[in-house]
């Protein structure tokens, strides 16, 4: 049991801390004048004294499998997940190609935006990825095999399905510019067609030159601009 002087001092230093509280934001208010305010408010300056750091940590570590984190309408904002739920793209929520953990992203809609995740794969995936608001935009992985990749997509045509009731439907638009160092360390920049085929490749020959690849639709290089292996060649 508690004794009573113990909770009146307890009292007693809350209420000081209050005080101190109150008196400190009056005491900055005051420092600032009306002309300052003024140009402040005129600049999008809301406070020149925002929170910047909190006095007590409440908890040393704390153990669950998932935090949720909603805006003022209840709204899941953010959620960083041991297992992460699936996709919600307007309202509908789709199965996810392999289940992931980490930190998920939501519009104010509910809408999954993005995240940082690790992919639940033989020898694990990790991703950070930003979508478009019926699909992927972009896109980091590094895969398992030891590959590096950066994709930028083109937005999948908005359509909405009658028989979800009018929502958004999810879509994969066409992959249009890939970033990628292969398993065996090669580099390469590609642009793609509609169909996600690679048509010009900016990439380094396995002799440390640097060429332009020229590709058909099926993936044949058909052209190939290398100015130092002609030069070489040349010189012999």
């Amino acid at each position: 049991m508690v004794p009573v002087f113990a909770v009146r001092r307890r009292i007693h230093h809350g209420s000081a801390l209050v005080a101190l509280t109150l008196f400190l934001a009056a005491k900055a208010a005051l420092a600032q004048s009306p002309e300052a305010g003024a140009a402040d408010a005129k600049r999008g300056i809301i406070t020149r004294t925002p929170e910047l750091k909190v006095g007590k940590v409440d908890h040393d570590r704390l153990v669950v499998r998932r935090i949720d984190v909603v805006d003022e309408r209840g709204v899941i904002r953010a959620v960083l997940a041991a297992e992460t739920p699936e996709p919600i793209v307007d309202g509908i929520q789709y199965k996810r190609q392999f289940p992931v953990a980490g930190l998920l992203l939501f519009d104010r809609e509910g809408s999954e935006r993005g995240g940082v995740a690790v992919a639940d794969i033989e020898g694990s995936a990790a991703a950070v990825a930003q979508d478009h608001v019926n699909g992927d935009a972009i896109g980091w992985r590094v895969m398992p095999d030891g590959s590096v990749s950066f994709q930028l997509n083109e937005r999948a045509p908005i359509r909405r399905d009658p028989s979800l009731g009018g929502h958004m439907t999810a879509g994969s638009g066409p992959q249009r510019i890939s970033m990628r160092v292969a398993a065996d360390g090669t580099p390469s920049i590609a642009l793609n067609d509609r169909q996600s085929r690679p048509r010009v490749r900016l990439t380094v020959t396995p002799e440390g030159l640097g060429a332009l690849e020229f590709l058909d639709a099926e993936g044949r290089v058909v052209q190939t601009l290398a100015p130092e292996a002609a030069q070489s060649s040349s010189s012999k």
